[in-house]
């Protein structure tokens, strides 16, 4: 299922895969050298700017910000988990760790500070207030309505990660037309849209681990393009040593693998459960890897994978760690913290020397946290399973209210977090018919989506056998993935993949027939989700309804309620 070890996959002869096409912008060109089917498989996405490819992506972000922004502010008030991490972001802002106002003292939470470090970043340019803790702060920017401050890098990060599933997308199809269709799906999904317009820190969790998804699928695209360059300037890949290996030198050093270590340390930084992503991450660039070196045609493609590339594993691991503490900078540079300072916690076993005492402390109070996430088995009404989230089977309601005139005996105005329901119903069936394309095509790309699937979802399962209590929004950053299986089946029905080994496709008028229909399918479905996501955006985003239009949206009646 990876390029390791096929050549029927989007590298190889013949046209892509999922869209029948050739690539669009693929690279190198061709050499009198290299022999035609080792430059189909060494073939990249160009990096050259395709400004018809950025326009298309530029309507759909537009799209997807205007669903965010607008409106932003309501429903007014503090809604579900926002009580806390709006007041914690505020906090780290003014005392640069999570503070308690009413008693004068630090917080204890069991989350790292990243992602309340955003929410406080919208505070401190829009403003912040609490009336209940007496704090009303003017933004440096402008000043806006409280809500507006304190959801603005979500609505922000939600709109940068349809950008970039667009970008992600169309590398990965080689269709412009298939990284739009991922990008305006993620745009039209209510879960999407809610954890984008909520205080919460799910939605930087998304945006961090696609972030470092997407630096490994630059990073394998440019080591592929290495060595292509390497190959067409006369490279024996069957040479012993360095001999049969491109050139080495800081030009050629893995960038975006560095900056994935980095993009994903944030990801750990907001949420710990980023973790899950590790070993699935690694596992990839070492089969992107292995597989690069065996389309060139080197003797000994695992060898030598392990040779030159776990190092690179362990410095990316490494800025992973630093950029992990350096967020905690607010906590690890002041006295102020929880668990700081060992004279205010004499029952804790912590230590106040120098340096190293405050790292011993961290270490201590992050056992701290992981022992209550260990042990969180609190009932809750809104707690779910994970066999329930891709069904919808308990959706959270962030905000309700009966309150307001709708023209009608009760009203009633929600802000549930629900996937657009036709979207989330495709998604195990896109899952089934992404293992069976992937093994009959072996293309690396169903194999890279259903990795990163199992490593967002699998773990949850484990953790239920204990009776943790859980929540749907636990889903979240495996969103933009589950999205891409869809569309890569989407793909797959526009034109079925030419025979192994890149031989004829199918005769042209059948070819474009065939293109034709599966078009006609695949933009019919994508209409049925736009149609299903405007029937549903009322209680999305808190609108208020007469009782019995928001009574008919509840399709699962008491799971939903």
């Amino acid at each position: 299922m990876t390029s390791a070890s096929t050549a029927q996959s989007a590298d190889q002869a013949g046209p892509d895969p999922t869209t029948g096409a050739p690539p669009e912008g693929s690279s190198p060109a061709p050499g009198s050298g290299v022999p035609g089917v080792v430059r189909r498989r060494l073939a990249t996405v160009e990096a050259r700017l395709d400004a018809r490819s950025w326009l298309a992506t530029g309507v759909i972000v537009a799209i997807a910000a205007i669903l965010r922004f607008v409106g932003l502010s309501h429903p007014p008030g503090k809604i579900f988990d926002e009580i806390y991490y709006a007041r914690e972001g505020w906090a780290l802002v003014d005392k640069g760790v999570e503070w308690n106002y009413q008693d004068g003292g630090p917080s204890y939470v069991v989350h790292p500070p990243l992602g309340k470090w955003l929410i406080g970043l919208g505070e401190w340019a829009f403003g912040y207030s609490d009336a209940e803790h007496g704090i009303s702060v003017p933004g440096h920017l402008m000043t806006t309505a409280p809500e507006f401050g304190w959801r603005f890098s979500a609505a922000v990060v939600g709109t940068l990660s349809v950008l970039m599933l667009v970008r992600i997308g169309r590398r990965m199809f080689r269709s412009t037309a298939l990284g739009c269709a991922a990008g305006l799906l993620l745009a039209l999904d209510g879960f999407h849209l809610v954890l984008s317009r909520t205080a919460l820190l799910d939605i930087f969790l998304l945006f961090f681990v696609l972030a470092t998804f997407g630096a490994l699928v630059l990073d394998r695209d440019a080591r592929r393009r290495r060595w292509a360059r390497a190959l067409e300037a006369g490279l024996d890949p069957g040479r012993p040593g360095r001999a049969g290996r491109p050139a080495g030198g800081w030009r050629n050093w893995p960038w975006w693998r560095l900056a994935a270590g980095v993009l994903f340390g944030c990801a750990c930084a907001v949420k710990w459960s980023a973790l899950y992503f590790v070993p699935v991450f690694a596992l990839l660039v070492i089969l992107w890897e292995v597989g690069v070196r065996r389309s060139a045609g080197a003797r000994r493609p695992w060898r030598d994978t392990l040779l030159d590339e776990l190092p690179w594993l362990v410095l990316a691991g490494v800025l992973m760690v630093v950029t992990y503490v350096a967020t905690w900078s607010g906590w690890l540079l002041g006295d102020d913290g929880y668990y700081r300072l060992a004279e205010r916690y004499p029952n804790a076993p912590l230590s106040d020397t120098p340096v190293i005492g405050a790292l011993h402390n961290l270490v201590e109070y992050h056992k701290a946290a992981y022992g209550f996430h260990r042990t969180l088995d609190d009932p809750h009404k809104y707690q779910s399973w994970p066999w329930q989230w891709l069904l919808l089977g308990r959706p959270v309601a962030f905000y309700w209210s009966g309150n307001g005139a709708c023209g009608a005996p009760s009203c009633a105005s929600e802000v549930l977090l629900l996937g657009t329901p036709l979207l989330w119903w495709s998604f195990l069936p896109a899952l089934v018919a992404l293992a069976w394309l992937g093994l009959a095509r072996r293309d690396w790309r169903a194999g890279a989506i259903l990795l990163v699937v199992a490593a967002g979802l699998l773990p949850w399962f484990w953790f239920a056998l204990d009776g943790r209590t859980m929540f749907s929004f636990y889903t979240a950053p495996v969103l933009p993935f589950l999205v891409l299986a869809v569309v890569y089946v989407l793909g797959a029905i526009v034109t079925p993949a030419g025979p192994p080994g890149g031989g004829t496709v199918a005769p042209l008028d059948a070819g474009q027939d065939r293109r034709l229909v599966g078009g006609v399918i695949a933009g019919a479905y994508v209409l049925l989700v736009a149609l299903c996501f405007a029937y549903f955006h009322p209680i999305f985003v808190g609108k208020l309804l007469p009782y019995a239009e928001w009574s008919a949206r509840m399709w699962l009646d008491g799971r939903w309620i």
